[in-house]
């Protein structure tokens, strides 16, 4: 069964002033958009065709570079639209907080953390925020639409919370301001999701 473009569960207009409307349109239906028909047209026929994209991930041959960039750009950018809610986002706590506290002594130490990880990385990528077995979390970053559930990326656990800091998410707006973008980025998060992605992970 072929992979579809999911809906962002919100308006493209829902998280303004922090992510413009035009920019989340463009970004849904044309980026996502593409890296699903890519996808889509990348396992068609292999045998990777009918399995979750999680399992395409894990397993994946890393010299596969259609499904290697077009399978990270759709996995990246479901769980990027699903960590941003306008409305219930929740609060950072329970047993998540406790992990972040313990490997960045509080909130703010994750988010500079976090923040530098966005910020820094080189060109094109994302920003993760992973847990580990033991429930542990690690801040890390990839190019491009690597992430950390392929193999030898050099960050790895299961992914909870993604920032993509491809130009294209943020250039209408914020031009090249990316640390300002990051900085939003925080303003709109879905804590309740990803409190339950990491409950998720640990179990």
């Amino acid at each position: 069964m072929a992979f579809t473009l999911p809906e962002l569960g919100y308006a493209y207009d829902a998280l303004e002033p922090h992510m413009d409307a035009r920019t989340m349109e463009i970004h849904h239906t044309k980026h996502h958009n593409g890296y699903t028909n890519k996808l889509n047209a990348a396992i068609e026929g292999t045998d990777l065709d009918g399995k979750s994209i999680e399992d395409i991930l894990t397993g994946l041959d890393m010299t596969n570079t259609a499904v290697r960039n077009n399978g990270g750009g759709y996995y990246n950018h479901n769980q990027f639209w699903t960590a941003m809610n306008p409305n219930d986002r929740g609060r950072l706590s329970g047993p998540l907080l406790d992990a972040i506290n313990a490997a960045y002594g509080s909130k703010d130490g994750f988010v500079e953390a976090f923040s530098k990880a966005a910020g820094t990385r080189f060109g094109s990528g994302w920003a993760w925020l992973c847990v580990h077995d033991g429930g542990k979390v690690e801040v890390c970053s990839t190019p491009n639409q690597d992430n950390p559930l392929m193999p030898g990326v050099g960050c790895g656990g299961t992914p909870i919370l993604g920032l993509d800091v491809w130009e294209h998410a943020y250039y209408l707006n914020y031009q090249n301001r990316r640390p300002d973008y990051v900085k939003a980025f925080f303003n709109v998060i879905n804590w309740n999701e990803v409190e339950k992605r990491y409950e998720a992970a640990t179990k």
